[in-house]
């Protein structure tokens, strides 16, 4: 009997000692220095990742390194974000993921952790200047996934081109439109696709997102020829910095996301897009 209760005593302790090694080696996974650094992988959209530089530049120091991973399609950092093959992800805005979660049948398994900026979306065009240029029959090119292609619908009613059933709420397509007064044909293309049709002479307009419109050198400020204007109805559209739900709570990330939401980066949207992304975390302050 004696040697039992000695046993158990024994199995107990190494428990208890195996808990607390557990516990010292997760406190471990959450400090960081620079001389033990921890790599953060970030996926992106685009080739313009100069504010993430500028924030790798500036947490290297305190021993967080991290590595940009750029992607061409609008789906694949979730996915990436899902597989583990990154640690965080930044290009869409809430309606986005949302909807992006949805259709994945994964409502919570990626979560915001932090908001970034509000990036304003235009129409552009190589052939008209105006709207009032818009003639019967026109081809307007409007980015396909659901959020973007709604947002884009919504700006052509309010310029007078169509009207549509839904609001910003919704998602609308080119099924949705209820009146064309210009029988324009309304032509659905991949985000990344957008910029390119601008080289099509039957293109009246085609409708970009910001950050390939960045890519293709287009300023929304000079360059566009309908835009949205930053107000309240377009908080679904503020970009954010996500992760997975499970990561959600980590300091490392806590850490990156006070970075993004600091003067210095406001200051350097501000230098470097003048106006076409603007800060967005202080939205409703």
């Amino acid at each position: 009997m004696k040697n039992l209760i000695k046993k158990l005593a024994l199995a107990s302790l190494s428990l208890a000692l195996g808990v607390g090694l557990y516990s010292k080696s997760n406190a471990e996974e959450e400090t960081w220095s620079k001389d033990k650094p921890v790599e953060v992988k970030v996926g992106v959209v685009g080739e313009d990742t100069r504010v993430w530089d500028d924030i790798a530049k500036r947490l290297e120091g305190e021993g967080i390194n991290i590595k940009i991973v750029s992607f061409t399609d609008y789906n694949q950092p979730n996915e990436a974000l899902l597989s583990g093959d990154v640690d965080l992800n930044s290009f869409q805005h809430h309606s986005f993921l949302n909807n992006f979660l949805k259709e994945k049948k994964a409502e919570g398994e990626i979560v915001p952790i932090g908001d970034t900026l509000l990036a304003p979306f235009g129409f552009y065009s190589n052939n008209i200047k105006d709207i009032k240029d818009i003639k019967e029959g026109d081809t307007i090119v409007v980015p396909d996934d659901p959020t973007n292609e709604t947002r884009a619908l919504l700006l052509l009613q309010k310029n007078g081109l169509i009207k549509v059933k839904g609001t910003i709420e919704d998602l609308i397509t080119k099924k949705d439109i209820t009146e064309n007064p210009k029988n324009l044909k309304i032509e659905e293309l991949s985000a990344d696709q957008t910029a390119r049709s601008l080289s099509d002479k039957s293109v009246a307009l085609a409708g970009i997102n910001s950050g390939m419109a960045v890519d293709a050198g287009l300023s929304l400020k000079d360059d566009s020829v309908i835009a949205e204007e930053a107000g309240e109805e377009l908080k679904p559209y503020i970009n954010l910095i996500a992760a997975r739900k499970e990561d959600k709570d980590k300091k490392v990330f806590k850490r990156i996301v006070e970075e993004y939401q600091s003067e210095t980066t406001e200051k350097l949207l501000d230098k470097l897009y003048g106006g076409n992304q603007i800060e967005a975390w202080n939205f409703d302050k």
